[in-house]
């Protein structure tokens, strides 16, 4: 049975592990340049784990959790009680914006996730938290996956890094396996979701990330990156030693009727860690 991540995430790869874990191969640290949720990192079975993100409110959140195990999941129950009105989000929210990095602003960096609307997580220019209130009837409290979590971690040789993705790539060793889950390339000019963090993540990056696998890979190093099956990513992973894509059912709209499915693309490169490329073609498309 698959573990749940902690956290609700745009984009999460809970449904896709399927995919995802058979393309990873066995090596001897799992990388994350972008652990989001971290549904990667959780059913896996690396030994050794580098999990990074440029998000400092992401990273701390799960340090905190690591730190402060039943103290911690304590501190966020209490978040959830008699605070699921407009209101409540809002103080919360501008408390949250308020303070620096401590256990309490990564408390309501949880309760935020799951009161906020959608899942996102989402800054603005001056760093600020902006989700507007979700409306959820009775948002859920994470506590069974917060105990996985720290049943996960207390298995695995772990560190945690607020790093760029580019800096996380200079860390490579041999041995490693890198799976890449970055902003998305947008399937349209409306659906450019590509600052969550309060950084720009665009072509440029989307570019230099498929130049670093690109050489990882030719150091033997595994990489696996996921994006959109567009045109655009075609070309970016062009010299990949195997492209696997399916069809995923995401919300892709803020309309009900925008739910439908879009192409996903696993970009493998380098053979050096092992692992099972999945059997599909470069230019075909397989099925969910």
């Amino acid at each position: 049975m698959r573990t749940r991540p902690i956290l609700k995430w745009a984009g999460g790869k809970f449904r896709l592990l399927d995919a995802i874990i058979p393309a990873l191969g066995p090596g001897t640290r799992l990388v994350e340049p972008f652990v989001g949720s971290g549904a990667v990192f959780l059913n896996c079975s690396h030994k050794a784990a580098f999990l990074c993100d440029n998000n400092p409110d992401l990273i701390d959140f799960f340090i905190r959790l690591g730190e402060g195990g039943d103290a911690f999941i304590a501190h966020c129950r209490a978040l959830f009680r008699n605070g699921n009105n407009p209101d409540g989000y809002y103080a919360r929210r501008e408390r949250f914006n308020a303070l620096p990095q401590s256990p309490e602003r990564a408390a309501l960096f949880l309760y935020l996730n799951r009161h906020g609307y959608n899942g996102l997580v989402r800054y603005n220019a001056r760093r600020g938290f902006n989700v507007p209130f979700g409306r959820y009837k009775r948002p859920y409290f994470p506590e069974a996956e917060m105990r996985a979590f720290l049943d996960k971690i207390q298995r695995t040789r772990l560190t945690f890094a607020e790093a760029d993705f580019r800096a996380t790539f200079k860390k490579l060793r041999q041995g490693d396996v890198v799976y890449c889950d970055p902003p998305y390339a947008p399937l349209s000019a409306t659906a450019n979701f590509t600052s969550y963090s309060g950084t720009v993540f665009g072509l440029e990056e989307q570019r230099e990330l498929a130049r670093l696998a690109e050489a990882a890979g030719r150091r033997g190093i595994r990489v696996i990156v996921s994006n959109h099956d567009l045109p655009l990513t075609r070309t970016l992973y062009a010299n990949a030693d195997a492209l696997h894509t399916f069809a995923v059912r995401r919300c892709i709209s803020r309309r009900g009727d925008g739910r439908g499915k879009v192409g996903e693309l696993l970009a493998v490169y380098g053979d050096g860690a092992g692992g099972t490329i999945l059997p599909r073609s470069r230019r075909g498309r397989g099925s969910e």
